[in-house]
């Protein structure tokens, strides 16, 4: 195409604007201000902010908790409580001692005692106390609530830094300042400071000793209807009595105390993982399943709590295993499970398939965990369903079969080993055959419909449970306003002084009627 003159002469303008823009650009680069440096905060620096944002949190949660003293509501507890998670990991001797600074009176034997806990002294801080504690507290009065929050800040603050004797001589004082109290609003703070009271103990291979002193709070606590400290002194004990294998008094206690209804999920959860062990140790598995399957639904799912997810798992396969089951494939792929099933994970093929020498090689191999676990007592009882798994396989698979065949397969010792657990397996119903014993071998029926058995009744029927007893529980958590049934009484009382007044008027007025009609003349 051949160009005209016009577009040529706009081409080389265009060309040459575009040189001039690039000289402009250049030029700006050349004369422009150095752009400025992004401001680098130094360790100690951060370290301010960081203690400056904690005494701000920890502010918060004091005025929580004067609102659960004012209000009488225990969520603002709970809710005080839940922050604390966050603010645990910055704890330091400095911003603790300021905040002891800062809302503990002056001269308070307490207030020294905590503060010689964290490594300081009442002169420590270069701060004017009296002027931040006007400041901060509003001119609010200093409750016990608030001693016993900070203190319990302390005593996490010790338990982290793994200081057990100091952490043991102030929960001991805390369990003595709250028996002395009996104050409701201190029910949730004393359920911590008891556990980790528990916790210091057992730290320090004196679990034995905390023992008298947990049993007694138990009984104060049920008398007081304290229901948060309640179940944690119950999960507590039974905890004390499962870590020496104290299995039947660990039954008597469960057997004798009720456990609160209106415990947190935390503790329901715990509590359901302790009946699993028990009754996983009575051989009662249907029980220990379905309370392992509660503790797994009701235990929190967050990363902090993995280990109890693992041990709830762990006890839940085995039990899963001794009930005739196979558990899913699925929970082993978990990734907060995944490494630590690894060797449950190997247990499960071996039963799966019936193979006793992979079974053997497994115990064997990962023994030291499982004990580790205390699993190793239940994990050997699933050598006689790995027995039975592998003849209910051969069952499966052949029609008949001498004894010998079946000694070979399952590696047993002799063939009157093979007859006696072939014989007990067809007793158990694990297999529908029958032996012949002067022949020497074992001969299969013919398999049996499912779905004419009363099987998928009782599948369906426990699907029916669960779902009532979700129901039931979500009706029992539902929250309503506090004292909402005296604004309805006094309601109903105006109406009925309403009704009152206009009965009366109205007698009234039949009244006047009656004596207007009386007086006049007719």
């Amino acid at each position: 195409m051949v160009e005209t003159r016009s577009s040529k002469a706009a081409k080389a303008a265009g060309q040459d604007d575009k040189k001039d823009a690039k000289e402009a650009s250049d030029k700006n680069k050349d004369t422009a201000e150095p752009v400025a440096m992004e401001i680098v905060k130094t360790d100690a620096e951060l370290k301010v902010e960081s203690d400056a944002a904690v005494l701000s949190e920890i502010k918060q949660n004091i005025s929580l908790l004067d609102r659960a003293v004012a209000t009488l509501e225990g969520r603002f507890t709970t809710r005080a409580l839940r922050a604390t998670a966050s603010i645990r990991k910055r704890l330091s001797p400095d911003n603790l001692s300021q905040a002891l600074n800062v809302y503990f009176p002056e001269g308070t034997t307490r207030k020294a005692s905590l503060l010689e806990h964290v490594g300081k002294t009442s002169h420590a801080m270069q701060v004017d106390a009296t002027e931040t504690q006007t400041e901060s507290n509003d001119g609010k009065k200093f409750l016990p609530e608030h001693e016993i929050y900070l203190s319990y800040l302390v005593l996490l603050y010790l338990h982290d830094q793994k200081q057990n004797d100091k952490g043991m001589r102030l929960a001991s004082e805390l369990v003595e300042t709250i028996q002395a109290l009996n104050r409701r609003t201190l029910d949730q703070l004393a359920g911590r400071i008891y556990f980790y009271y528990a916790r210091f103990y057992e730290l320090s291979d004196r679990l034995t000793e905390a023992r008298p002193l947990l049993l007694a709070a138990q009984r104060t606590a049920t008398l007081r209807h304290d229901d948060d400290t309640q179940a944690t002194l119950l999960n507590l004990l039974l905890r004390s009595y499962l870590h020496f294998n104290l299995y039947e008094q660990a039954d008597k206690l469960v057997s004798k105390a009720v456990f609160p209804e209106a415990a947190s999920n935390n503790q329901i959860a715990r509590h359901m993982y302790y009946l699993g062990r028990i009754k996983a140790m009575q051989l009662d598995y249907t029980a220990s399943h379905r309370h392992l399957l509660q503790a797994i639904r009701k235990g929190p799912t967050s990363p902090a709590s993995a280990g109890f997810q693992q041990a709830v798992n762990k006890l839940a396969i085995i039990v899963q295993l001794l009930m005739g089951e196979i558990p899913d494939r699925a929970i082993f792929r978990q990734p907060t499970l995944r490494k630590s099933l690894l060797p449950y994970l190997q247990i499960t093929q071996a039963v799966r398939i019936g193979d006793l020498a992979k079974f053997q090689d497994t115990l064997g191999q990962h023994a030291a965990i499982f004990r580790a676990d205390k699993t190793y007592t239940l994990i050997l009882r699933l050598r006689h369903n790995v027995i039975k798994t592998g003849v209910r396989m051969i069952s499966l698979s052949y029609s008949r079969i001498s004894l010998r065949d079946i000694c070979l397969k399952l590696q047993l010792d002799s063939e009157e080993d093979a007859e006696y657990i072939v014989a007990k397996s067809i007793r158990d119903g694990v297999i529908d055959a029958s032996i012949d014993h002067e022949k020497g071998y074992m001969k299969s029926k013919e398999n049996v419909d499912l779905y004419s058995t009363t099987e998928p009744q009782n599948a369906f029927n426990q699907r029916i449970t669960f779902c009532l007893n979700l129901h039931n529980e979500s009706v029992k958590a539902l929250r309503f306003p506090l004292e909402a049934h005296r604004k309805e009484l006094a309601n109903a009382t105006a109406l009925r002084e309403e009704e009152r007044k206009l009965a009366k008027e109205i007698v009234d007025g039949e009244m006047g009627d009656d004596e207007d009609m009386g007086g006049e003349d007719w």
